[in-house]
């Protein structure tokens, strides 16, 4: 027993120890923010403030977890009576009442992100997708089509962050005489933070050359406090909007769908749904997805991150977790409004780990938009085809949107009729591709891809015009060697490698 006593005494003391540590950190936290905040002066200063009230929220919370989120043995699978099938939403007529549900829509894109990955300066929503249409403007034209044609006025909202605003704004003059409001806020602002220290890398506000990327916008779980701090929240519910449906603005099957919010709009008065998570049929892509679990007896979205290493292969298998998310989320304005003032959103906090240019390790705080999916009433899954979830993270991606396997109507892409099975290729292009500049560079035209199962392409290759892939098409030039694959040439089930140059004479 004795043995016992001191067992106890010492955890005490290591638990006294790790608390005075806590503290420690987040009053030393607190000082750099208050030095921060005095090389700024008026409005900056104020946004900073704002910025950085959230961000010392974020951090306390980050200081007192302990071990994983959540316990692996009370993850349930969500009932079937909350996640809905988009079939059977789809098969309710929709009512004349259509146009008065979407004077209370707002549609949100999330445009906080740059075209880096890409190769393309400035924000990803400018990067020419489609008959030299940007993200940005498929948006503006799905829009516009829904106002004119139901005579309604649902507005878009643009969540920029400090990366894409000035840029964002810049090309948004475009769109005056289009019969769409545009709207824009900045997503917060906070301090990457030193992985040793834990205390913020940056020594001014300054956003610009050096400065950079001593900053970071904070996941775009930030929606809600910036929104709710913007104004612009309090000024839509004024005007008599009642939703908001978000999401990513490189997801180009994330279109307002009438059926979608037919069916939020028609739930029982006592049951009024504030929030659904659109979620579609797992594939081996997307093995990494969050998807929705019942724990606590509330809907939830399970991340990645979250999951303890011994079940994370369960986490990945496409037989237990069935769905994962789209980030297309149709969200209650007056819920967020309710939920951000009482404080009680309680997202699980993302830690990133990065290396700046000059190899410091540093930490970034973020959150994720569905994570608040908990804390809303009566939320709801609504599974969805994959149409809806089409996003353009990579130019395989891009080549596929570009080519003859989409129609475009309206600002809407849609798999074409004359492709015989609904799903889509898989295709993977080499480094040689990655940059959209090289990617062009690199095709002559868009090759016809209706009957393409698979497509993977390294190394050096170049598409003359009005080439054919058909079933599975491998092509790799090998280290100095290089392909041309000539024009009006159709490789069907071929596989291409070594040293091809048709030469002209």
């Amino acid at each position: 027993s004795s043995y016992l006593s001191i067992f106890f005494l010492i955890k005490a003391g290591m638990a006294e120890f790790q608390e005075k540590l806590r503290l420690q950190h987040e009053t030393s936290m607190h000082k750099e923010l208050e030095k921060l905040l005095t090389t700024a002066k008026g409005a900056e200063q104020e946004i900073s403030k704002k910025d950085f009230e959230g961000f010392k929220n974020l951090f306390h919370r980050f200081l007192q977890v302990k071990g994983p989120s959540v316990k692996w043995d009370k993850i349930h699978k969500p009932p079937e009576d909350l996640i809905h099938p988009y079939d059977k939403i789809k098969a309710q007529v929709l009512p004349d009442s259509v146009a008065a549900s979407l004077n209370k829509l707002v549609v949100v894109k999330l445009n906080g992100g740059l075209g880096t990955s890409m190769g393309c300066k400035g924000p990803k929503s400018v990067i020419s997708v489609r008959n030299e249409n940007t993200f940005l403007d498929l948006t503006v034209h799905q829009i516009e089509h829904l106002n004119k044609t139901f005579n309604v006025d649902v507005p878009l909202v643009l969540m920029n962050s400090f990366n894409t605003d000035e840029d964002t704004k810049k090309i948004l003059q475009k769109y005056t005489h289009h019969r769409v409001h545009i709207h824009t806020f900045n997503q917060s602002r906070y301090p990457r933070i030193n992985k040793e220290s834990l205390l913020p890398v940056a020594k001014d506000l300054g956003v610009h050359g050096d400065h950079g990327d001593a900053w970071y916008p904070p996941g775009h779980g930030d929606i809600y406090a910036s929104f709710y701090n913007s104004g612009l929240l309090d000024q839509l519910i004024a005007a008599g909007k009642e939703y908001i449906f978000v999401s990513n603005i490189d997801n180009l099957g994330a279109t307002v769908d009438l059926f979608i919010l037919n069916h939020l709009m028609t739930q029982p008065k006592d049951k009024r749904c504030e929030f659904i998570m659109e979620v579609t049929d797992k594939t081996r892509a997307d093995v990494k997805g969050g998807t929705l679990i019942q724990y606590d007896d509330k809907l939830r979205l399970l991340e990645i991150a979250q999951v303890p290493k011994a079940h994370v292969d369960e986490f990945k298998s496409v037989t237990k977790f069935k769905i994962f998310n789209t980030n297309n989320l149709w969200i209650s304005l007056a819920a967020i409004k309710r939920l951000h003032e009482q404080n009680a959103m309680d997202m699980e906090i993302i830690v990133n780990p990065k290396t700046l240019d000059g190899g410091l390790n540093v930490i970034q705080l973020e959150t994720a938009v569905g994570a608040a999916i908990k804390a809303f009433d009566n939320a709801l899954g609504v599974n969805v085809p994959r149409s809806r979830f089409l996003p353009v993270k990579t130019s395989s991606d891009l080549l596929l949107v570009m080519s003859n396997l989409y129609s475009l109507d309206a600002g809407s892409l849609t798999m074409s009729k004359k492709r015989e099975f609904p799903s889509t290729p898989h295709v993977k292009l080499g480094s040689s591709f990655t940059k959209v500049h090289d990617f062009l560079m690199r095709f002559e035209s868009i090759p016809d891809m209706l009957e393409l199962d698979h497509l993977t392409v390294s190394g050096d290759v170049t598409f003359g015009k009005n080439v054919s892939l058909k079933g599975t098409v491998i092509i790799i030039a090998n280290h100095g060697d290089r392909i041309d694959i000539p024009a009006g040439a159709v490789l069907e089930n071929k596989i291409v490698s070594g040293n091809l140059r048709i030469l002209d004479h």
